[in-house]
């Protein structure tokens, strides 16, 4: 986010940009640890519009801002296995066509010829899309990185900010480890250390910072090459193909909140299980890596963008999970925001912070 931010403020002729990131390189907090996945499948028309937006600039990065970033678009393949998330899948398909999207509703028997290595006997839906895929985030993140430097941005890492001066509520200036930076606006784009951000300005941002963990395999030629990117909804586990191998993952229902990025090694018992339970051929293959991450996540699951109570204190976080695919129309967003006072490409107005105070929370169904 702040790296999109900071190229489309830049692109726009703003001057004195400087990026901050705490660790020692940019892309190594929430994006690094991140699956890589990008998809339209949403359930509220303000995330799909989010996608619609966000996918295609993907498909031109390399031509518009110099990186090539591996956009592979195997397409998602999601599973139902039981009549609620089935019913849902239907609804969220109809709307999705309805506003131009070409996801297609899948029978059981469609998505056992799918994927004829996986079991998937209580599958009674999916749906498909054959645009969404897979992009290297640290491509991303470096691709806007150098664009923006290149145009006069100051990208520092290895600076942690530890305080926000205000003078009669207004932003003042930014402190961190190496001293103090001037400036009347600060956008938090911070992801799930966001609320700490918050808490400098006096302003609270409902987001929490829950782990999920990911491991990748040894070679397992049997996959094909066409091998979508799959999910179990009901269990929120997930593979794709990594190198030569399968990246696999799974949400931990019973996670608490908190910034552990350590792996869970019990709990990755219960993924591989599980896996191993959908498809057979892991019981043969061997784990490569692993590692776990943070998701940001709001009461409803949706972003917060905009203006906060505190004036020049701007926030873009809270993606549940979809930060990522929609890094690069968020950057605009906020740019056209700031220079603006109006966000022109999609509409978001609703997912401001306010909303959670007066109750219009916009839930998406859709949450992996």
């Amino acid at each position: 986010m702040g790296a999109s931010a900071a190229y489309h403020l830049a692109q726009r002729g703003m001057k004195n940009i400087v990026l901050l990131e705490k660790e020692e390189f940019f892309g190594t907090g929430a994006t690094g640890r991140c699956a890589g996945g990008v998809r339209y499948q949403f359930s509220t028309e303000i995330n799909i519009r989010l996608s619609m937006e966000s996918l295609p600039m993907l498909e031109r990065f390399k031509d518009e801002v110099g990186q090539d970033i591996n956009y592979r678009q195997c397409g998602y393949l999601l599973v139902a296995t039981n009549q609620k998330d089935g019913e849902a899948f239907r609804n969220n398909v109809a709307l999705q066509n309805n506003l131009g999207v070409d996801t297609k509703l899948l029978s059981g028997d469609e998505v056992r010829a799918c994927v004829p290595l996986m079991r998937f006997n209580d599958a009674i839906a999916g749906t498909f899309n054959h645009k969404d895929g897979l992009v290297d985030p640290n491509s991303v993140v470096s691709g806007y990185i150098g664009a923006a430097q290149r145009m006069g941005v100051r990208a520092i890492s290895g600076v942690e900010v530890t305080g926000i001066t205000l003078s009669r509520d207004k932003v003042e200036s930014v402190e961190t480890i190496q001293g103090s930076v001037k400036t009347r606006m600060i956008l938090n784009a911070a992801g799930p250390w966001s609320n700490l951000i918050g808490e400098m300005a006096g302003v609270q941002i409902p987001v929490i910072p829950l782990r999920r963990q990911m491991f990748t395999t040894t070679a397992t030629p049997q996959i094909p090459a066409d091998f979508p990117f799959v999910i179990d909804f009901a269990q929120s586990l997930y593979f794709h193909r990594e190198g030569d191998g399968l990246l696999i993952g799974m949400s931990n229902a019973s996670e608490k909140p908190g910034y552990d990025q350590s792996v869970d090694q019990d709990f990755e018992l219960t993924n591989v299980e599980a896996a191993a339970a959908r498809l057979p051929l892991l019981e043969k293959v061997a784990r490569v890596s692993h590692w776990a991450g943070l998701y940001e996540v709001t009461p409803d699951a949706h972003p917060i963008f905009g203006k906060t109570p505190v004036e020049g204190f701007y926030v873009v976080t809270g993606f549940s999970g979809h930060g990522f695919m929609h890094g690069p129309i968020s950057g605009k967003l906020l740019a056209e925001y700031i220079l603006d006072s109006q966000f022109k490409t999609v509409d978001v107005s609703a997912l401001d912070l306010a909303r959670f105070a007066e109750g219009r929370l916009i839930r998406e169904y859709n949450v992996i």
